[in-house]
Formats: structure tokens, C-alpha cells, sequence
């Protein structure tokens, strides 16, 4: 069956190749007399004979220009003109391959000067770069530049900060050219005043290494923040100071530059309203970090208990009392080298309090549990990141060694189904890292690289319950002090490889050779601490002392087309991958040794000046990890024990997709539609035992499938005449699985609907006004268990601002959450926030009185479907908070 795979794709890989070779393009260079770079000058390609216009583009700041030769012209019959205001025109003949380069002569005729002024937006295209003018889309009341991307068309932010352009998430936010935060680029949305950016580019096919430029395929959307030339020249930052009702506090000192040659961000924050730092801290790319690394990083296995998270904006649940310390810094040194430094530490106290009933609807039988919780989260989060970085047109290097620590502490008073349960728990997780990349290309054009990336993890976990929890389970009726679960998986782990890449006309040849290990062990016990203190195992199967070792040899071949038209990738890579793993409490000692092949396919055809279709299909075998096979119970949260069978987890998931893209930039409209199918098949599936009190869960071998598709939509358009940004969206998700529970088996098919509307509207220049909606549908059933289960979300959010002098702004704003279940009472909540913002401009200050949720909401009530699990939730909430804010502009 591989052999048979490996001869497809083979083949395709070869169609694409010989498809391309017709293709091509016409490059070179316009510069002035004295050698300098003409930008934006008008490239036209024509026809000899006719003069017809075959297509036309502008030049880059570099005056460098690329036009793509269409199908079916003869080069020989081609001409290139060259117009820039203030010089004289100039044609020349296409010949070859060769660069067509030009050198303009000053024009001797001076225009009178003629001034456009007009209010309508517009998005200026060069090249894969779009650019939005903030002014035509910021308002008086935008204070951060994160305020204004979302009012942009074609781009959307969701709750969590992460940005798409046209559907597409984005894989980071430059600063002047200048990668100051890798993904973290919540740090600059929330942070960087909006009136310190004169325009916000959209990078398409952004390809940061210079030395692979035009080498291998990218598909990558970045963003841009050009910085003003005023703001270049000083210190940029806010001091702002608020106190209110009742005792709450927020401040805010930050400090940034954005020179050339130093970028910062630095700042120190405090608040006690609900705003989560953390937030600013969220890797968006965190996913394609951990596939380039390719470590399975254990995740924290212990848990106070499950909760779900309100389907509210964090501000309106959350009780902190949070601070931190955010350093971002870079310095860029000659010959394209920087340093940066990038580090934080974050203390918090968060509270919750929360009650729960959960119904399992089984064949024949309905499991329900009442859970109410009063707990205290409090972490430490360090984080330090040391960058060294050379960009060079022939060289790169980048050298990013990272210290992370996290000492968290959870307490809980929790009563279920009528008995009181007290919980502690405490995590303590330290890792460190090291990622070398190096790049170098040679006259020949060839390409070396080598690649090194170690690290070192743990995180023991220690939770204690108390007192007299389910002893007749676990004491065997006998009252007790404590139960007290320990874990840690301690991780070693490096992954190092060499690759070589030929870079041709049309295709890129690429060759990479490595080996990776990972070390682990598992420790865990759950011991039982008497009333006299003396300290006992549960049982003689609530112990693990499982070693694990997993060694990888691979190579593959790609192909990359990275063609202006035509992008393409074709990764071919071939892995042996030998895992021993053993544990003498249960006398295991096996190994598992196999060979694998993972292609993926990835390919970006250009249709139209603007428009693309995406192509995408990947084939992956994946082996279970440590987390997977341990056989001695671990009791994860008060009523979930888990163990596993000794056997490995093995899956094949598969996954294709297209997509299509289409972008009207002179009006200012954005359309993309994307389909997705993934199908994953695996030889164990977990069995579980549910109770009233508790649900037991082990690994049993059993073959089985998960089936899962997606199809989205979405559209944006800014109409001049309305002076409004309209957005639309819809979703529909299907899930086909499989679950054992009580010894039976449940398919289930789970169907997700969304649809999305939006409009941001400057009604006047006085009076702005938005407003979002999002539509859900969740429907739920079985064809064992005759349930079915549906239910009805709508959520609302209105914003209205006026300004009626410069000095002076007001706002208004609600959101509404609608929830019906049949069988249950609608829920229906409004809040409503109101603020009132005076600016004295000759002290460069503004003062705010603000009132959140001044309705005083206080208990939020929320249904959640998954599967045959019904969750009806309710949180307490903080209630009104007025805050009295000055705000210092540095």
C-alpha cells in the first residue's frame, strides 16, 4: 500500500514539474543616473506587434520589479516599459532569461503640482503586498493599533488576539521590518499606540529567510506595522493610573522605541478587572512550533477537576489580582545581525466559583453528578528567550536559547453529590532549550543547512485530597487524612538533521537526512496518608515507574516550485522509528520497531491578479506516547482513574482540503471558501466506566475510525457609500466517533452550524457605531442511544461612540447571550458597559470614568453538548465595576 502511495504522488510530483517548466517570469531592476533605487515606478509588459498590454506591476523600495510571463507568449515578442513621474520613459526588448535592468534620465519637464485630497479608503497593492492607511480606518476613540486591525476588511481577530487575513491566520506581526516577538504578537496589538503607525501591510508568501528566497515555497501571511518617521525619533509610552468600585485598581507603565536600529516594548502591569495578562503572552503558532520540533511535550496530567469555560468575554467572569513584567527588546547590528532578548514574569490570583450538573445519557441508564467549587489559581509563570539572528542574502543563522518555569498552586473547596471534598494542588514545571539553524547558499546557488535542537523538561504534579474521600474505594472503608496523587515524566529530547537543497529554473530539489531521541520516565503513586500519618500505597496497581526511549532515523525528498504563479511543495519523507519502553512493578519490557512514510502535498495556483486556489494532502502515521501506556491507575482529578493497556497506539490520519481565495483590493472586498476532510483510524479506543461517584477509564484494543469535515465561508467589503466594513462568515462542522462506555459501544455524529455577521460604520464624524453577531447550532445523536440533543446559541455585541469635540468622547456598549435547549428554560443575559473620556491635550492626558456590567449581572448560567454529555454550568460573576482611569501620554 506504500509502495502504491509513494508511486502516486511520485507521479503527480513529476506532472507539476513538467507543468511548470513552461512557465516563467521577467525580472530586473529601475534605478536613476546616480544608482539609486526608483520605487513604485509602472512596469508594463506589451506586445511588439500590437502594443496590447500583456500585464503590468510597480517597483519594490529596492526598485526591483517581477513580472510573470503568461502562457503561450514568445519572449522574443515581448517589450518592457518603464514610466515614473520625473523621468523620462524607457523601453526595452525581452531577451532570454537575463535581467531586464533599466537606469532612468531625469525628465527636463516639471508638472505643477497638483494636491488630491479625498476621504475614501484605499488599499495600495505592490507585489504580495497589501497596504491599509490606519488614518482611513482609525477612529478618535482607538487607542492600540489592535483596535484598528479589526476594523480593517479582508481581517479578522478573534477573542484570543489571533489575526487572519482572508481566512488564513497569520504566522506574526513585524515591527518596522523587524521580528521583535515571534507569535506573540498580542504584546504589540494591545500595546503600541495606533497614531505612532502610518500603515498596516499584509505580507502574502512571506518568506523571512533571505537565503531561501524564491527557493522553496511559502504560503505564510505576515503583517507589517510601518512606524511613523516622528515616532522613529523618540521614546513612545503610557502611564496610566485607575482606581474604583468596589476596590479595584488598573495600571499600566510602558515604555517602547522604534528605531532602525532599536525596537522595544517594555512595560509593567497590574490589574484586578478581569483583563487575563496571559492573554498577551499566547503563542498563536504554538502548533507549527511543536511540528517543526517534532517533541510531544507531556502535557500537565492532573487536574483539580473539569470546568468548562463561559462562552463570555473573560472580563465579565474573571476575579484576578494580576502583575507583570514584559522586556522585549532588539538590536540590529550591521550586516543583517540582531539580538534580542525577550523575557517576563507574571504573579496572579485568580478566583472562581462555579456549581455543575453533568448528565451521561447510556442505553439503558442516565448517570448524573452535582458538583459546586469555591478554588484559587495562583501561578508564577517565568519566561527568558536569548535570539541571535544573521539575515543575510547568502547566509543565516538563528540561534534562540529559551528558560521557562511555572510554579502554580490550586486550592479547592468542592461539595459533589453532597459530600465535601478539599483539594491542594501543586505544579512545578522548569524547562530549558536550544534551537541552532543554520543556512548557506553558494554561487552555484545550491543550499546547505544544518539544523541542532535540544531541551529538557519536567513538571512534578502533587495533588492531595482531604479527608475521608471515597474511602470505601480507596481505604477500603477505613476514614483517612489524605490522598495524595504524584506524577512526573521528566524529558530528554534532540532532534538534529542536514539538509541540501538544488535550486533550478522551475523546481527545487531538496535532500534532508537526521535522527532525533527522547528519554523519558514516568513516575507516579498514589499514596494514602492515615489518621495516625503513617503513609500507605492505594493499591499495588496505583504505581508507575515506566521508562521510555524513542529513536528516529529519517530522511526525505522534496520538490518545491516557488513560482509566481504556481507554488508548490511535495514532502517525501521516510522514517524508522524504533521505541523500547519498560516498567518491572508490572514485568513490561517491549519494543516496537517500524518504518514509515509521511507525504504531504501542498500547492497555491494563481487564477486571477488576485485570486488563488489552495490545495493540501497529508498522510501521517503517529505512535502513541508515554502518556498512553502506563499501566498503574493515576487518579487525573477527584473522580477520573485512568490506566492503559501496554500496547502502543497506533494511527493513520489522512487530511485534504482546497480552498479558494478571491480579493478585489481597488474595492475593497475579501471572499474565501475552504473545505476540509480528515479521516483517522487507530487500533485501541478508550473504555470507560461511569458512575455517580466516579469514572474509570483503561486502553483497550479495539479498532476504530474518527471521520471529521469542515466547510467555511467568509466575506468582508467596505462599502464607500456607507462608509462601513460588512463581514460574514459561515461554518458547518460534522464529527463521526466512536466511544465505549459501561461495556457499550456509542457512535456518535456531532454537527456544529455557525454563521457570522458583522458591521463597522462611521456614521459621522462625531458618531461611530458597530455591531456583531454569531449564530450556533449544536445537534447531537446517536444511533444506539435514541437521545438526540440540540441547541440554540445567538450572541450579540453593539458598540456606539460619540465625539463631539476633540476633547470630549463617549461610549456606550452591550452584549446579549441567548441559549435554548428543549427541555430546559431559555437563558437569556445583557450586559451593558458605559464610559465618558476627557483629554486635556496640553498636559498630554486623559482622564476616564468607566462602568462595567453597571447592570450588576452577578450569576451566569450556560448549557454545553458534547457527545452523550449534557453540562449545565453556573458561574458567579464580579459584578459592577466603576473605575476612574488617567491616562499620561510620554
Amino acid at each position: 500500500m506504500h509502495r502504491i502511495r509513494f508511486f502516486i504522488l511520485l507521479q503527480c510530483g513529476m506532472a507539476l514539474s513538467v507543468f511548470c517548466f513552461a512557465q516563467g517570469n521577467i525580472h530586473g531592476t529601475v534605478k536613476d543616473s546616480t544608482g539609486k533605487a526608483v520605487p513604485f515606478a509602472t512596469v508594463t509588459l506589451k506586445n511588439k506587434a500590437s502594443n496590447a498590454i500583456v500585464t503590468y506591476t510597480t517597483t519594490a523600495d529596492n526598485g526591483a520589479y517581477t513580472l510573470a510571463l503568461p502562457q503561450g507568449q514568445k519572449i522574443d515578442s515581448l517589450i518592457v516599459e518603464v514610466r515614473s513621474m520625473g523621468y523620462k520613459n524607457q523601453l526595452k526588448s525581452v531577451a532570454g532569461t537575463a535581467p531586464v535592468d533599466f537606469v532612468l534620465q531625469t525628465s527636463v519637464n516639471q508638472l505643477q503640482a497638483v494636491v488630491i485630497k479625498s476621504s475614501r479608503p484605499i488599499l495600495r497593492v505592490n507585489g504580495d503586498t497589501l497596504s491599509y492607511r490606519v488614518s482611513d480606518f482609525a477612529n478618535p476613540q482607538d487607542r492600540t493599533i489592535g483596535e484598528v486591525i479589526k476594523k480593517l476588511p479582508g481581517i479578522t481577530v478573534a477573542a484570543d488576539g489571533t489575526i487572519s487575513y482572508n481566512n488564513k491566520p497569520i504566522s506574526t506581526v513585524y515591527i518596522g521590518g523587524d521580528n521583535l516577538l515571534d507569535d506573540k504578537y498580542n504584546i504589540a496589538t494591545n500595546t503600541i499606540p495606533q497614531g505612532v503607525v502610518s500603515n498596516v501591510q499584509v505580507i502574502q508568501n512571506d518568506q523571512p529567510i533571505k537565503a531561501l528566497q524564491n527557493k522553496v515555497m511559502s504560503d505564510d501571511v505576515a503583517l507589517n506595522l510601518q512606524i511613523k518617521k516622528g515616532a522613529k525619533l523618540q521614546m513612545v509610552g503610557q502611564e496610566s493610573i485607575g482606581a474604583g468600585l468596589p476596590g479595584n485598581y488598573d495600571e499600566e507603565l510602558n515604555a517602547m522605541m522604534f528605531k532602525d536600529k532599536y525596537k522595544a516594548i517594555n512595560y509593567l502591569n497590574g490589574n484586578n478587572i478581569g483583563y487575563d495578562l496571559t492573554q498577551d503572552l499566547l503563542s498563536h503558532n504554538y502548533n507549527d512550533y511543536m511540528q517543526r520540533i517534532d517533541n510531544n511535550v507531556p502535557a500537565t496530567m492532573l487536574s483539580l477537576g473539569t470546568v468548562n469555560t463561559p462562552a463570555l468575554a473573560e472580563s465579565r467572569y474573571l476575579f484576578n489580582q494580576s502583575g507583570i513584567l514584559n522586556l522585549n527588546n532588539l538590536l540590529n547590528l550591521k550586516n543583517g545581525v540582531h539580538l534580542r532578548v525577550n523575557a517576563y514574569y507574571l504573579h496572579d490570583t485568580q478566583k472562581q466559583d462555579y456549581s455543575q450538573q453533568t448528565t451521561v445519557f447510556l442505553p439503558g441508564d442516565t448517570v448524573h453528578y452535582t458538583e459546586m467549587q469555591h478554588s484559587q489559581y495562583r501561578p508564577d509563570i517565568f519566561h527568558a528567550e536569548f535570539t541571535l539572528n544573521v539575515n543575510q542574502d547568502k547566509y543565516y543563522l538563528n540561534d534562540a536559547l529559551l528558560m521557562d518555569g511555572n510554579r502554580s498552586a490550586w486550592n479547592s473547596a468542592l461539595n459533589t453529590n453532597g459530600s465535601m471534598v478539599g483539594q491542594n494542588f501543586k505544579d512545578n514545571a522548569l524547562s530549558f532549550s536550544n534551537e541552532f539553524n543554520l543556512i548557506k547558499s553558494f554561487k552555484s546557488n545550491n543550499v546547505i543547512q544544518a539544523y541542532s535542537y535540544f531541551s529538557h523538561t519536567t513538571e512534578p504534579e502533587t495533588r492531595a485530597i482531604q479527608p475521608n474521600y471515597n474511602d470505601s474505594l480507596f481505604n477500603h472503608g477505613v476514614p483517612y487524612s489524605r490522598l495524595v496523587q504524584n506524577v512526573n515524566v521528566p524529558t530528554w529530547y534532540t532532534n538534529n538533521y542536514f539538509s541540501f537543497k538544488i535550486p533550478g529554473n522551475v523546481v527545487t530539489q531538496s535532500f534532508r537526512a537526521g535522527f532525533s531521541v527522547q528519554s523519558q520516565r514516568l513516575a507516579s503513586d498514589l499514596g494514602v496518608v492515615q489518621n495516625n500519618n503513617s503513609v500507605n500505597l492505594e493499591s499495588d496497581s496505583t504505581v508507575n515507574h515506566l521508562n521510555w526511549m524513542k529513536k528516529k532515523v529519517y530522511t526525505e525528498l522534496a520538490y518545491d516550485i516557488p513560482g509566481d504563479k504556481l507554488k508548490a511543495n511535495l514532502t517525501l519523507p521516510l522514517i524508522l522509528q524504533q521505541i523500547n519502553y519498560s516498567d518491572t512493578t508490572y514485568a513490561l519490557n517491549k519494543s516496537l520497531t517500524r518504518l514509515y512514510f509521511n507525504p504531504q502535498f501542498r500547492m497555491k495556483y494563481q487564477v486571477g491578479l488576485e485570486n488563488y486556489l489552495n490545495l493540501m494532502y497529508s498522510y501521517r502515521n503517529q505512535v502513541g506516547t508515554i502518556e498512553d501506556i502506563y499501566q498503574g491507575d493515576i487518579l487525573k482529578d477527584y473522580r477520573s482513574l485512568y490506566a492503559n493497556s501496554p500496547v502502543l497506539t497506533l494511527q493513520q490520519s489522512q487530511q485534504a482540503g482546497m480552498g479558494f481565495n478571491y480579493r478585489k483590493a481597488l474595492t475593497l472586498f475579501f471572499f474565501s471558501v475552504n473545505a476540509l476532510y480528515s479521516h483517522t483510524s487507530a487500533n485501541n479506543i478508550a473504555s470507560s466506566v461511569i458512575t455517580n461517584n466516579i469514572q474509570e477509564r483503561v486502553m483497550l484494543a479495539y479498532p476504530n475510525v474518527t471521520n471529521s469535515w469542515t466547510l467555511n465561508a467568509a466575506t468582508s467589503k467596505y462599502s464607500f457609500a456607507l462608509r462601513t466594513t460588512f463581514s460574514a462568515g459561515i461554518q458547518w462542522q460534522s464529527n463521526r466517533s466512536v466511544q465505549i462506555q459501561n461495556n457499550a459501544l456509542l457512535p456518535f455524529n456531532t454537527v456544529m452550524e455557525t454563521l457570522t455577521f458583522g458591521a463597522d460604520t462611521k456614521v459621522s464624524d462625531q458618531v461611530n457605531f458597530s455591531y456583531k453577531a454569531s449564530g450556533i447550532q449544536t445537534d447531537s445523536h446517536s444511533t444506539v442511544e435514541a437521545s438526540a440533543f440540540h441547541i440554540d446559541q445567538l450572541q450579540q455585541q453593539a458598540s456606539l461612540f460619540y465625539n463631539p469635540t476633540d476633547e470630549l468622547q463617549f461610549k456606550l456598549a452591550g452584549e446579549h447571550y441567548f441559549t435554548r435547549q428543549r427541555g430546559n428554560p431559555d437563558l437569556k443575559y445583557f450586559f451593558t458597559d458605559a464610559s465618558a473620556k476627557f483629554k486635556i491635550k496640553k498636559w498630554k492626558t486623559d482622564f476616564e470614568l468607566s462602568a462595567v456590567n453597571f447592570l450588576n449581572v452577578k450569576t451566569y448560567n450556560a448549557l454545553y453538548l458534547s457527545a452523550n454529555t449534557l453540562t449545565a454550568n453556573s458561574y458567579q460573576l464580579p459584578g459592577r465595576i466603576v473605575l476612574l482611569k488617567a491616562l499620561f501620554n510620554l
